[in-house]
């Protein structure tokens, strides 16, 4: 057992040098075990593109309804945000239209603006608000589309990241995430001791809720393909143990708790199957299967090798995984149709683990070991070309956005754990910092109707 640790060790000895190798072998899905704080996360662009969009986004007509909520200023933070737009400030716009007919183009192209958002937000009924925006090339002249999404009082912070994806979509032509969620584990340590919290946010770090609080590590989540569940590894009975928890209610149900380890949980594209790393009596990891209507485990990997953090195919057929097979941690692929059939995917780098493909299937992030330091690579699976996007010391838990646009990942601020986005292009980075502590192990959701 001390030998599987130790070939993972470069991490171990960097992310929690105080781990027992018991504690440790529960740890062995790579994941930071130490995460962070439940305020809002605040977005700091890192870098953006050279010559980003003059982009003006007007105030939007008011009605008391809804409480005086700034819908344009979450159009324009989502956009800013992006590092993809110039966003011109309100001083500098030559006038307050609320509708495209009222749009001037050659006022607005004369202000540097190349794109004017307009919109209104009216009271459909007692219950209903609806935000409508309109979207104009002021370069051009040209009404490119209006857009309307109906809402309530507490929903009109979803329907401006609504509003903001309309827009990115029509301007660039990939679909906007802003409106999507993420999770992540949050560590809050004080002289009571250490508190371990599951937190959902908006993908721009607002609006975060604790889905769940413990006094021990909680690990790995993931999401399901519909975005109602999350999967996760838990240790409040001292032993690691997988969860899913349905989001909007809270109800969990316990789905692994076997001999040994107990790791890397991961919904299948139809939600009906987790693959799972388990270790059972002998202390050796593999990768299973998890029928969750039934409960019957399928073992796919059958090794003396450490094989672990399973991840899907978008096409439910293949499964990524880490594993040590060839001498140090490398990535994998295997077919459900033949799983005894494994194909390895990188040989780059020395260290190449945590595997995560896009949407699309067309690119394979994982950490890779770079000039001294673990950072998120990117590979494109035709081709096998990879491009390192990140430049820290301990980037960790590469997640791609449900657009395949954008990677979220656990990186360093400071010496203090923070979440971090970049491009796939590697033109646009961020950071999203936390007043209070240190987050890790963060996972994008997907897109919900």
């Amino acid at each position: 057992m001390a030998q599987m640790i130790e070939r993972f060790r470069p991490l171990w000895l960097q992310r929690a040098p105080s781990l027992t190798i018991a504690s440790a072998v529960a740890l062995v899905s790579l994941l930071l075990a130490v995460p962070p704080a439940h305020a809002a996360l605040n977005v700091l662009i890192t870098k953006g593109v050279s010559d980003p969009i003059p982009i003006a986004v007007v105030s939007f007509a008011h009605v008391a309804s809804d409480g005086g909520f700034d819908v344009a200023a979450v159009v324009q933070h989502d956009l800013q945000g992006s590092g993809r737009f110039r966003l011109i400030p309100r001083a500098n716009m030559p006038a307050q239209p609320t509708s495209a007919k009222e749009v001037q183009a050659g006022d607005w192209k004369a202000a540097g603006s190349d794109y004017v958002i307009v919109g209104r937000v009216t009271a459909a009924s007692a219950s209903e608000i609806d935000v409508e925006c309109d979207l104009v090339n002021s370069a051009t002249g040209q009404f490119i589309g209006s857009q309307k999404f109906v809402a309530d009082s507490a929903s009109l912070r979803d329907a401006a990241h609504r509003a903001s994806d309309f827009i990115y979509q029509k301007i660039l032509g990939v679909r906007g995430a802003f409106a999507t969620r993420i999770a992540y584990v949050a560590l809050q340590s004080d002289a009571a001791g250490n508190r371990y919290q599951l937190i959902i946010a908006d993908a721009d770090g607002e609006n975060p809720r604790v889905i769940l609080s413990a006094a021990q590590p909680i690990m790995s989540p993931a999401w399901s393909a519909d975005g109602q569940w999350i999967a996760y590894v838990s240790f409040e009975s001292r032993l690691p143990a997988i969860y899913v928890q349905r989001v909007r209610t809270g109800e969990r149900s316990l789905v692994s708790q076997r001999v040994g380890v107990n790791a890397s949980p991961e919904f299948s594209p139809d939600g009906t199957k987790l693959a799972l790393t388990l270790s059972g009596s002998s202390g050796n990891l593999d990768i299973w299967l998890l029928d969750l209507r039934n409960q019957q485990l399928r073992q796919l990997t059958d090794d003396p090798a450490v094989d672990t953090e399973p991840t899907w195919s978008p096409d439910g057929m293949s499964i990524y995984f880490t594993s040590d097979r060839s001498g140090g941690p490398q990535v994998y692929k295997l077919s459900l149709a033949n799983p005894a059939r494994v194909q390895r995917i990188t040989f780059g780098a020395s260290y190449d683990a945590r595997p995560r493909v896009s949407p699309d299937g067309k690119h394979l992030a994982f950490v890779t070991l770079d000039g001294g330091g673990y950072r998120i690579a990117v590979q494109d699976l035709a081709s096998g070309t990879v491009t390192v996007l990140s430049h820290g010391k301990l980037d960790q838990s590469p997640s791609f956005a449900p657009n395949g646009a954008t990677i979220i990942y656990a990186g360093r601020d400071a010496e203090v754990g923070a979440l971090q986005t970049v491009s796939v292009d590697g033109l646009v980075t961020q950071r999203l910092q936390s007043q209070q502590g240190e987050i890790r192990e963060p996972v994008w959701g997907p897109f919900e109707q």
